[in-house]
């Protein structure tokens, strides 16, 4: 017979385990907002950098321009993905309630168009029949089914302020990978090239995010992680370029 220390330890372990696995998928199915999130904020805040070293501008000014477009790029980054959910999943449900209106008030209408739909779908008699009487048999699966087939929507049951949370938190994760080596010369002091360190720390988010991206878009790992540094490069060296041109239109 097992002590009640035992049972009680037991009972602790499948909690932390089960509290692990909600995390753990919690992080998955977010890991869509995570990798959008972290290629966007890697690559403004690369960009930033890379402008401010084409106009030559000094490492105080790259700090306070970077941390500026991380903070603020970021929180609007989030905000719009926040009610970009937002608006899905309220339009989902008004839709939802007309069906319910509309199973409940002409349910003859309502049957026909489930019948319509089967039998465009290939169905014939006396299958269709039996389809159709299946599916108006339970209210909630005749309006699930009337969202899907006659609407095309799909319920995205994943919550709209997480989303944002997730795409802030992986933009500030990523974006400040660029502004590390700055934030440590300002604070220590270093002798090396700063813009080519910051670029090999950045190069490297890029490799993580663009692994995680091929999970993602469920596409090969060489192409997610050649996308991602291919895009981050590109916006680099606009930024980089511009700034030096505005630099001589400035200062000239």
């Amino acid at each position: 017979m097992q002590s009640a220390d035992t049972q009680g330890g037991k009972k602790h372990d499948e909690g932390v385990l089960h509290h692990g696995h909600e995390v753990s998928g919690s992080v998955q199915r977010y890991l869509g907002e995570f990798v959008y999130g972290g290629i966007d904020g890697g690559v403004t805040t690369f960009a930033v950098v890379a402008g401010a070293v084409g106009a030559h501008l000094e490492s105080a000014v790259i700090i306070i321009l970077g941390f500026a477009n991380l903070l603020a790029d970021g929180f609007a980054m989030s905000i719009g993905a926040y009610l970009s959910a937002k608006t899905a999943h309220d339009q989902y449900e008004k839709h939802k309630r007309v069906e319910y209106w509309e199973v409940e008030n002409l349910p003859d209408v309502e049957e026909e168009e489930v019948r319509e739909i089967y039998r465009n779908k290939g169905f014939e008699e006396p299958l269709l029949s039996q389809i159709t009487t299946v599916i108006i048999a339970d209210k909630d699966r005749w309006v699930d089914v009337m969202m899907k087939e006659e609407l095309g929507m799909i319920k995205d049951n994943k919550s709209p302020w997480k989303i944002g949370l997730m795409t802030y938190l992986s933009f500030l994760t990523i974006g400040l990978i660029p502004l590390l080596v700055y934030v440590y010369d300002h604070i220590f002091g270093y002798a090396g090239n700063l813009f080519m360190a910051s670029s090999i720390f950045t190069g490297i988010g890029f490799l993580i995010v663009g692994y995680l991206k091929s999970y993602v878009t469920e596409t090969t790992r060489w192409k997610g992680v050649a996308e991602t540094l291919l895009l981050g490069t590109l916006a680099a060296l606009v930024s980089y370029y511009v700034g030096g041109i505005l630099e001589d239109i400035v200062m000239n």
